[in-house]
């Protein structure tokens, strides 16, 4: 056994004062297993050491919420008995090193953190974020996350519906790999993790344990240098066909009453499984190593606690139901091992080849985990956009043809494409990826579950608190903008090194703006993930608070996509405009400056727009609705034209504003809608008080903008989906 030296501890990520913890607990100095476990337990990734005083100030109660944070996924009531469940989880680390495995595996850990609670995966969506496009390392980092989500995804059988992709230079040594599944699960047979009864068998199910893996929680809780390839080791290796035989394994064990309690094998792997159940319990854990299906010859007790190998769950069963359960288990050729049982000791003991190799009490462990309330300042408020700084472009049509084929806005086709998005035959046809929101059917009912993925990082560098309020607000509108009712949200949330008290500080900022918008918008967070240290030689990636929301459409047929869907329709914008430039596209793609404030979001005004909005929707008054955000008004109305290959014709309403600024401006809360009858539709909006106004019709095949210009819609298209099979080329 290694000896504890000053260097060993450093090495496994303590403080001197963490350590010294350590050695209260224990009583003694620990040996290189229980370090190790102390280790990931205490690590960022594990503890939430620096995130946790914050996110207990998110909102994360409604009546609809069954299971809030602290499960392995957030749990909502969607009505006829049914659930529900879903989360969203990082794989940032791995990506960078490992793009393929990286992504793939952060693919099957958010599934099983989802089938682990007794729901069929019905859907992924990932947000991707890389570095600049002309980063020696972006197209290879592209080529092989997208390939490991679409591998991953495809092979086990779940359609990946949505998300969005971004390049920015700030994410260069650093990328950001956000992974959610949404799963549907009878209310009755919803499974949680707590372990209970002194006696019961601990039961490993799935693949072997191996060398892969072993650190992964700690790498993803320190920033990377210059030698970070070197820990190529540390990324897992994934097996999509395992973790479908898996899938269908612990779902036909689920329907019978074996299981008291179940967990999977993520971050730190066994260790973390173990400790949780028994932690939520009250309970302690035997478990013979010996009994652990390995792999590899000759493995510590130190490698089976800390390896992270892939496709692999823990359960606690009832005595006497061990050979039912193995018979599940051994029919879909996956391991069964009874590898324990929970004791009324407290302790986690475990024995290898016959000796005790680690004795650490349970409680004292995860009650001790640091809490830190770290240093930190708020970010400066920058000041508003000074508009007369703003020149109008020469050509309105060609800066929207060059924004429309800009890396930010270009159709991101050539990724989804990869991906099975109709697999499993539930993905409504207008809510497959391209639109606001994806829709995918409750299956054998009438109703649909609205998916998103939503951040505007650009914003929370700028402004934190108005950054995570925007992002929030995003999501809220993009479900509302298909017609349904926007429930809950998990969050993702990427930082650099929250030691530095200006990181702290856009951390606290986009909380507290996160919780005033969920507040504001009866849209808790059941459920998340915290990313912290994604920085690379001391450069961190811009705040990225990723929003995965999830909302309910009662009846499927009423909902609307983005397309245009036939000419002589009426183009009404809703929502107040006031051309707000700052911290816009237009801003950064023409202009080549970021400066000014993000838009304000006025959260009673989302409210009663977007409420409004949806009730129009389900009245059937509304043909296809977009919500508008990146890019403002003219792009937003560009994306409807190609989606439903038609083209416009505006008519210029009185502006009290440039040009330029009412058609890039990044005004929040505002939808753009085509509808058969304006006049019905403006007299409604005006008696609710919600800003209205006609812009054009629908129709022709060219964008016209009445004594501005015409662009042909064809022209665009090229622009739009030819950058990024160029660009990957």
């Amino acid at each position: 056994m290694s000896e504890i030296t000053a260097d060993v501890i450093a090495s496994h990520g303590f403080t001197d004062a963490e350590y010294a913890k350590v050695l209260e607990i224990m009583g003694r100095e620990p040996n290189m297993t229980e370090l190790g476990i102390f280790s990931v337990m205490w690590s960022e990734h594990c503890s939430y050491k620096s995130s946790k005083k914050w996110l207990k100030t998110l909102p994360t109660e409604a009546p609809w919420v069954i299971c809030g944070p602290g499960e392995n996924a957030g749990i909502i009531d969607i009505g006829d008995g049914q659930a529900a469940v879903f989360k969203m989880e990082s794989h940032n680390h791995p990506s960078y090193i490992e793009p393929y495995q990286g992504a793939a595996t952060g693919v099957g850990g958010i599934l099983r953190d989802v089938f682990t609670m007794g729901a069929r995966p019905v859907a992924n969506l990932n947000a991707l974020r890389f570095g600049s496009t002309d980063h020696p390392k972006t197209r290879h980092l592209v080529s092989g996350v997208v390939a490991g989500v679409g591998g991953y995804g495809n092979c086990v059988g779940v359609p990946t519906v949505g998300g969005e992709c971004e390049f920015h230079a700030s994410y260069n040594g650093n990328i950001l790999v956000n992974a959610m599944t949404v799963g549907v699960a009878d209310q009755d047979k919803i499974f949680y993790s707590a372990a209970t009864g002194a006696g019961n068998p601990i039961v490993y199910v799935g693949s072997k344990t191996g060398r892969d893996g072993i650190h992964g929680a700690t790498m993803a809780s320190v920033e990377f240098s210059d030698d970070s390839e070197a820990k190529r080791p540390t990324v897992q290796v994934g097996d999509p066909f395992t973790e479908k035989l898996l899938i269908e394994a612990c779902l036909e064990l689920m329907q019978t009453d074996c299981i008291i309690g179940i967990q999977d094998m993520g971050a730190a792997g066994l260790t973390s499984s173990s400790f949780e159940m028994a932690s939520k319990g009250g309970v302690g854990v035997e478990l013979d190593l010996d009994k652990i299906p390995q792999r590899e010859a000759d493995m510590t007790a130190y490698e089976m606690m800390l390896s992270e190998s892939q496709e692999r769950m823990l359960m606690v069963l009832r005595p006497g139901t061990e050979a039912r359960a193995e018979a599940i288990f051994k029919k879909w050729e996956l391991d069964f091992s009874v590898c324990g049982e929970l004791t009324d000791s407290g302790h986690m003991v475990l024995r290898h080849k016959g000796e005790i190799v680690a004795d650490l009490p349970i409680d004292p462990l995860a009650l001790a985990s640091p809490e830190y309330d770290r240093p930190w300042v708020p970010t400066a408020k920058p000041p508003a956009l000074d508009m007369a700084s703003s020149p109008a472009p020469d050509d309105l049509m060609a800066t929207l043809l060059a924004m429309m084929g800009s890396p930010a806005l270009a159709s991101k086709r050539w990724i989804w494409e990869q991906y099975d998005h109709m697999v499993m035959g539930d993905t409504l046809g207008h809510g497959r990826p391209g639109g606001d929101a994806a829709l995918v059917r409750v299956h054998g009912s009438k109703k649909a579950l609205a998916m998103t993925s939503d951040c505007t990082p650009r914003y929370c560098y700028a402004d934190p608190v108005e950054g995570g309020r925007q992002a929030v607000a995003e999501s809220w509108r993009n479900i509302t903008a298909t017609g349904a009712t926007p429930l809950a949200i998990t969050d993702n949330m990427n930082f650099g090194n929250p030691e530095k008290p200006e990181i702290m500080g856009q951390f606290v900022g986009c909380c507290q703006g996160i919780s005033e918008a969920c507040i504001a918008l009866d849209y808790p967070v059941v459920s998340g993930n915290v990313s912290l240290y994604n920085e690379t030689n001391g450069q961190g990636i811009h705040p990225t608070p990723t929003i995965g929301g999830v909302g309910l459409i009662e009846d499927a047929a009423r909902s609307v996509g983005i397309g245009l869907t036939a000419d002589d329709q009426d183009i009404v914008l809703i929502g107040e405009s006031r051309g707000h430039l700052g911290c816009s596209l237009y801003l950064e793609l023409i202009e080549n400056r970021t400066d000014g404030a993000p838009p304000p979001v006025d959260l009673a005004a989302e409210r009663k727009t977007g409420d409004f909005v949806r009730a129009q929707i389900l009245a059937r008054e509304i043909s296809c609705c977009h919500d508008l955000s990146d890019g403002g008004l003219l792009v937003g109305l560009t994306e409807m034209a190609l989606a439903g290959q038609r083209g416009v014709r505006i008519a210029l309403p009185e502006l009290s504003m440039p040009l330029h600024a009412w058609a890039f401006g990044e005004d929040q809360g505002r939808y753009l809608v085509a509808t058969n009858d304006a006049p019905a539709l403006l007299a409604s909006a005006q008696s609710q008080g919600v800003d209205a106004v006609l812009i054009g019709k629908s129709g022709g095949s060219d964008i016209q903008i009445s004594g501005v210009g015409t662009l042909p819609v064809d022209t665009i298209r090229q622009a739009h989906e030819n950058w990024m099979p160029a660009y990957m080329a």
